[in-house]
């Protein structure tokens, strides 16, 4: 057995037991939702939403390919959270719900609820999905197995802790993940320093633009991220969903800010690997094993240690999208609609499992759609799906007029037009009309129109039991 699979097999056993023992705490529904959170556990929990895959293998291969630009990534989530800790929080809070649906159907009705849970809930099965693709291929290389099987056994695993524990268990093990991810970066960068010769080094080798230029991605990309970082940030189940179990809105508002401010910079982090493995490795065929690439050249228990570090990222976020994607089919469908007076013990197992289905749901797209470029087709429109209901929510809380069939009609048309936008530059390999319209800007612009239109078209059915804001 080498030193890193040994090093990954005892970190993910770890984490794993740490989500068994939470088991004990986890004796209730609102336990295993999550509830009086202290701040502490807020941003663990909240942390994994944005600090993932991507974050790590993403924006190193975003390093290899332009440079130091590819932070924007993280730097647009960070702004996103501070948004949502400013501007949103404290009304969130204050609606009595642990979901987004429940937050838009506070303003909208009961009919948006259920389509946005849908749409929701199948953000957060691409998203996952994505991840364990990530997670499946880095266990494939280190443990030297069949992909399939090395999705299959990760899987299994972080479903087994997330069902012990919920909301606590996600809190417990991303507390060590992040501890995990910032080290291990940490020590990547100073090892791979003098491997190469230092910051000198990137320096001479690269050159200054794009490589030293934060504008170096573009300025359509960045601004494309912030927009869809912003309005995502604010109807992210995942990320949302420890703010409302925070103990009270102080500790909401605080756990938001200090979640932005450890995950802006780290991009800055992996997008310097990036460009450490472009000086070391110039000729890689593919960018997306930049990171890979280098933590294998380290020192077996250096690298073992980074790479641990990888799968931490990765499932820090895969654990609590699964939970997410449970808790709204519980509170929003189950709870609201087929069973509102259920029982605590039954939400309790139903619950548990749900979030067991949204587990395997994305263990099975993840080992059907290995090597498709379709799943980051499947991403990005989940992506422009969660902003465009947060467009959906601001007419609900701030447009008078708002109606509840013009809501729901605005979320199904976006959610069309989005779809068509993706598949369009999947086949062609540009957007409709002009290069600059993005999913993001598109996914805007139709849920502006169309529920501005449907709204007044529906205007005799206008909902009437929008919250006052």
């Amino acid at each position: 057995m080498s030193i890193q699979l040994l090093i990954i097999s005892v970190y993910f056993m770890a984490t794993v037991s740490i989500g068994l023992y939470c088991k004990t705490k986890s004796t209730s529904s609102g336990a295993f939702h999550g509830t009086g959170l202290g701040v502490l556990m807020c941003v663990a929990a909240g942390t994994g939403e944005w600090l993932g895959g991507t974050s790590t293998t993403g924006i190193s291969e975003y390093g290899y390919l332009i440079g130091i630009s590819g932070a924007w990534y993280t730097i647009a989530n960070g702004i996103g959270v501070i948004v949502l800790a400013i501007f949103f929080a404290k009304l969130y809070r204050s609606l009595d719900t642990v979901t987004v649906p429940g937050i838009l159907e506070k303003f909208i009705g009961v009919n948006a609820r259920t389509v946005s849970c849908i749409l929701l809930t199948f953000v957060m099965i691409a998203v996952g999905t994505a991840q364990l693709i990530a997670a499946g291929t880095l266990g494939a290389m280190v443990l030297k197995i069949d992909y399939t099987a090395s999705v299959i056994i990760l899987g299994i695993g972080f479903i087994i802790y997330t069902l012990s524990g919920g909301m606590i268990a996600v809190g417990y093990t991303n507390m060590m993940h992040l501890i995990a991810m910032y080290g291990g970066i940490l020590l990547a960068i100073i090892l791979v320093a003098g491997d190469i010769g230092g910051f000198e080094a990137l320096k001479t080798s690269l050159p200054a633009d794009p490589y030293f230029k934060m504008s170096g991605i573009g300025m359509p990309k960045v601004s494309s991220w912030i927009i869809a970082s912003v309005l995502g940030a604010c109807t992210a189940q995942a990320g949302i969903q420890p703010i409302l179990a925070a103990k009270d809105e102080a500790v909401a508002k605080k756990a938001a800010v200090i979640t932005a401010v450890v995950v802006a910079p780290f991009g800055f982090l992996t997008a310097l690997l990036g460009m450490a493995a472009k000086v070391k490795f110039p000729e890689l065929i593919n960018a997306k094993l930049a990171l890979p690439g280098l933590m294998m050249e380290l020192h077996p228990v250096a690298g073992g240690i980074v790479l641990a570090s990888i799968m931490a990222a990765i499932l820090s976020t895969i654990s609590p999208i699964i939970l997410a994607s449970g808790t709204m089919i519980t509170k929003d469908i189950y709870q609201r609609i087929l069973k509102p007076d259920a029982e605590d013990h039954q939400v309790l197992k139903v619950s548990r499992l749900t979030t067991g289905v949204s587990g395997l749901a994305c263990m099975l797209l993840a080992i059907v759609l290995y090597g498709s470029a379709r799943i980051l087709d499947m991403v990005y429109f989940a992506y422009t799906l969660r902003g465009s209901l947060f467009v959906v929510l601001l007419f609900g809380m701030y447009w008078k007029r708002t109606s509840q069939p013009g809501a729901v009609g605005s979320m199904i048309l976006t959610a069309a037009a989005g779809l068509f936008w993706v598949m369009y530059k999947a086949y062609f390999g540009h957007f409709p009309i002009h290069p600059m319209l993005t999913e993001t800007y598109i996914s805007i612009i139709v849920a502006v129109i169309s529920i501005m239109v449907f709204s007044l078209f529906f205007a005799e059915d206008k909902c009437r039991c929008r919250k006052n804001v």
